[in-house]
């Protein structure tokens, strides 16, 4: 089952950063060769690649055996998901506790993230000879180190009929008690140089989030879901990096020839959806359309032949969708939704939230029904029209066929979600059969 593998990865994709890092290793192992953003490129037909423009976005393609002769084939993702962000100077102290001061990232339910064991994980920027190369280190406390404790109801007994919480006070973790052997003013950078075998002054900054690390957990009576932290959008992630590079296992029927339409196929792994996509490794860039450039020219073929191929390209925005909730059903179309373990789900959006175009949602139906993959349609209800994704921005920046699709969950921008466990097993299924 494709979601006992996804669980494993969402263990240890506990950042954007190590989202990168555990699909690179997955690449590798399928015999992808790393290429730098800033070098020449060298490709070779029927070559499979990839490149890591910056640490939380990666990119994958496999080239034709020969001259391109159908469009670009292109499904892209996102590694961020909501979250709570360390500030510059995190540490906070309160009557006598040490808290972290953070922000809150993106659009999570923020009470979901209260009386949770917490860990911490991102990148650490270190001193180095060259002041325009810091050295970089990747963490991963790995363990519980932060809390975020609830309010007792003796003092708050409105708490159930719902509370806001502030951002500024109410969202910062706990990580212990001061004493006075502890730096009041440094706590927190003494205990990260400690974790990585650093000097607290050759620590010049970080960009480390706070994540749940809760263990993926399969419930329901024929443990049918998994409920797991990330699955927004990790489950995405993950399908791409298993869908991109595998060679085809169907041979022509006997007595037969079969001519194969060939192409470049790309997975594009952005960083920041949850924020508007609008950076440097953002969908919302000029990043993707560099990158097809450059692997064009290296195939020695034209700028007027890459136009036409993305004309002629389509693209999959993969994200996760809004599965029908059982104590909420009015809050969905009642003929354009669909539960958990119902497959794939195709967002569809007239108002272009999500990408709508019926010749692409056509197309990928009889993709489906050709390769036996399970799908529904969702639209949102008239009235709530929904966050946006992907789909529409990259297709701004590529003209091309353009299909939102993704698992459906529950519990979308918690900090654990759920979802139907062998629906992964048909996105991944979908990914191997657009890209073979």
């Amino acid at each position: 089952m494709s979601a006992k593998k996804l669980a494993e990865f969402i263990k240890k994709a506990v950042s954007p950063y190590h989202t990168v890092e555990e699909s690179r290793k997955i690449l590798e192992d399928k015999g992808f060769a790393r290429l730098e953003a800033g070098k020449e490129w060298k490709l070779k037909k029927g070559g499979k690649y990839y490149v890591i423009p910056f640490k939380t976005a990666i990119f994958a393609f496999t080239l034709p055996k020969a001259k391109t002769s159908r469009g670009v084939h292109i499904a892209a993702a996102h590694t961020d998901f909501p979250c709570l962000h360390l500030k510059p100077k995190a540490e906070q102290v309160s009557a006598g506790y040490m808290r972290l001061n953070v922000e809150v990232y993106g659009g999570p339910i923020l009470n979901t993230w209260l009386d949770r064991p917490l860990s911490l994980a991102g990148r650490v920027l270190l001193k180095s000879k060259d002041v325009y190369a810091p050295k970089e280190v990747l963490v991963d406390f790995a363990r519980p180190v932060v809390t975020i404790p609830n309010l007792a109801i003796h003092y708050n007994r409105e708490v159930n009929k719902g509370v806001e919480l502030t951002k500024q006070n109410d969202m910062l973790p706990l990580l212990g008690v001061l004493t006075d052997e502890l730096n009041k003013d440094g706590y927190f950078v003494d205990f990260l140089a400690k974790e990585i075998g650093a000097k607290p002054a050759d620590i010049l900054d970080f960009d480390l989030i706070v994540y749940n690390c809760e263990a993926p957990a399969f419930v329901g009576m024929n443990g049918e879901l998994l409920s797991c932290p990330r699955l927004d959008n990790i489950t995405s992630c993950f399908a791409l990096v298993e869908g991109i590079g595998n060679e085809s296992k169907k041979p022509a029927a006997k007595g037969k020839t079969t001519t194969v339409e060939e192409g470049v196929d790309l997975i594009a792994l952005f960083d920041n959806e949850e924020i508007g996509s609008g950076t440097k490794q953002g969908a919302d860039s000029a990043l993707l359309n560099g990158i097809l450039k450059r692997i064009y020219s290296a195939l020695g073929q034209t700028e007027i032949e890459l136009e036409n191929d993305i004309q002629k390209g389509f693209l999959l925005s993969v994200d996760v969708a809004h599965a029908l909730h059982p104590a909420k059903t009015e809050k969905f179309d009642q003929n354009n939704c669909m539960k958990m373990g119902e497959g794939v789900t195709f967002k569809l959006s007239a108002n272009q939230r999500y990408s709508y175009d019926a010749v692409a949602v056509a197309s990928l139906q009889q993709l489906c029904d050709k390769n036996k993959i399970r799908y529904k349609k969702f639209v949102n209800h008239s009235d709530m029209p929904g966050g946006g994704t992907l789909g529409p921005i990259i297709s701004s920046w590529l003209p091309m066929y353009t299909v939102d699709i993704g698992v459906p969950i529950l519990a979308m921008h918690s900090a654990r979600e759920l979802m139907g466990a062998s629906d992964q097993d048909e996105l991944e299924k979908l990914i191997r059969a657009f890209m073979d």
